[in-house]
């Protein structure tokens, strides 16, 4: 290991039991955010307290104010009244870049998948913290705030300023509690994202749209007479063959050189396909109304509106061409509007490098560094407010299912990783 990387083992290692507590914590705290609104502000209290006991100043402040923001990214359709975000800060002695870790607190909702433990456990066992959002992302989290309290008990004084944010509505493509901070003016010179990475860099992330394809068509009166009755269950199943030619379209994409090695670098799945349910407590009957949600994903460089153009032009030509679709227009309904955005820093950029050289000497194996299988906040940062930015954090599985975790151990190595970088950083 690095003098560096020895040296923020050994500023870490006095917390690595209170570590592991708060991140318990968090996720015994329920901060599930169903748009339009989110239940982050009790979670970001949890972190505040933390922090209160090692004496570093936190800041809770309401996003009230973006209602009345500017921006393209802005979610109009979201409620931000009551929610807060939380930023910590050690100043620096000047002469020194800057660098913000930035991790989204609001997680996505239980589900209603069969969970082995309470969903808010946060029970440890086998190594593992078990809970909602304890891999997406709290154990990264804890891993950023741990940092700053390392350096503040340490003494050590950088040149360069360390932010630690905490911010609300990321899930489903919001990016509201990023905005927030952008737009009161917390910048700095880098910044990196701890989502859950399995260790490695993503130095770029995809773009991603998502789009509810909604058809209405028969009449509940002619239930149980001689009329027809028309459902559009089957046509739907030729929709699907839509969606699938364009999932074999995009497979051959020309593919960007950070995507290189991704079977599918930019997927179109489908999340969800209805048509009449199976709930025992409802009647059986035809169905007079069916949908599909689908997810399109860009990589970074694309240009996502004409990719976006061509996809609903072929939508429209499909329509025409079906008989069904022709005489029963379906609606076209945009969850994620304006799409997100992929990013992408450069492989030998300052903060590439520098994270590699720690995850190396930390993990003991060589970085990997390749490119993000989902979008995040990350576009916004970069190309909207000129912040350098890597994905970097812990191990796990099960984000967005049932028995999510988080691996301990690589929580552990994920801090000492972003304290060494740090301290190169802002030094």
């Amino acid at each position: 290991m690095s003098t560096t990387a020895l040296e923020a083992r050994r500023m870490l290692a006095p917390f690595r039991a209170e570590i592991i507590e708060l991140l318990q914590s968090l996720v015994n705290t329920n901060s599930v955010a169903i748009p339009p609104n989110g239940l982050e502000t009790e979670a970001q209290r949890v972190l505040q307290r933390f922090l209160r006991r090692h004496n570093v100043a936190a800041e809770i402040y309401e996003v009230t104010f973006l209602e009345n923001a500017e921006h393209p990214y802005l979610r109009r359709d979201r409620k931000y009244s009551g929610r807060h975000n939380l930023i910590a800060r050690l100043s620096g002695t000047g002469g020194g870049r800057s660098l913000m870790l930035s991790g989204h607190i609001d997680t996505v909702p239980v589900g209603n998948d069969g969970w082995t433990d309470n969903p808010w456990s946060g029970v440890l066992r086998d190594g593992r913290v078990y809970g909602r959002g304890s891999y997406d992302m709290k154990g990264g989290l804890v891993a950023a705030f741990a940092t700053i309290v390392a350096l503040r008990n340490s003494g050590l004084r950088l040149k360069g300023n360390l932010f630690c944010e905490s911010v609300i509505d990321e899930e489903s493509g919001g990016g509201g509690g990023t905005l927030a901070g952008r737009l009161r003016g917390d910048i700095a010179d880098a910044c990196i994202i701890p989502e859950p990475t399995e260790l490695t860099i993503f130095r770029a992330s995809r773009g991603g749209y998502i789009v509810d394809i909604e058809v209405h068509a028969g009449d509940a009166d002619n239930c149980f007479s001689r009329d027809e009755i028309v459902s559009p269950a089957l046509p739907l199943a030729r929709m699907l063959g839509w969606i699938e030619e364009w999932v074999e379209r995009r497979r051959k994409i020309a593919i960007a050189e950070v995507y290189n090695g991704f079977k599918d670098p930019a997927p179109v799945q489908v999340l969800a396909v209805e048509a009449g349910s199976f709930d025992p407590q409802l009647p059986l009957t035809v169905p007079l109304k069916a949908r599909v949600r689908v997810y399109f994903q860009f990589l970074p460089g694309e240009e996502v509106m004409t990719v976006l153009d061509e996809i609903k032009s072929s939508f429209s030509a499909f329509c025409r061409n079906d008989r069904f679709f022709y005489n029963n227009a379906p609606e076209w309904k945009a969850l994620v509007d304006p799409p997100l955005l992929g990013h992408e820093l450069p492989a030998d950029h300052e903060l590439t490098l520098a994270l590699s050289r720690h995850a190396s000497s930390i993990t003991g194996k060589p970085a990997l560094v390749t490119g993000a299988g989902y979008p995040c906040d990350a576009f916004l940062n970069q190309q909207y407010f000129g912040m350098p930015t890597l994905i970097f954090g812990p191990c796990g599985a099960a984000a967005h299912h049932a028995n999510e975790y988080v691996d301990v151990d690589s929580v552990l190595q994920t801090a000492e990783i972003l304290l060494a970088t740090t301290l190169e950083w802002c030094n």
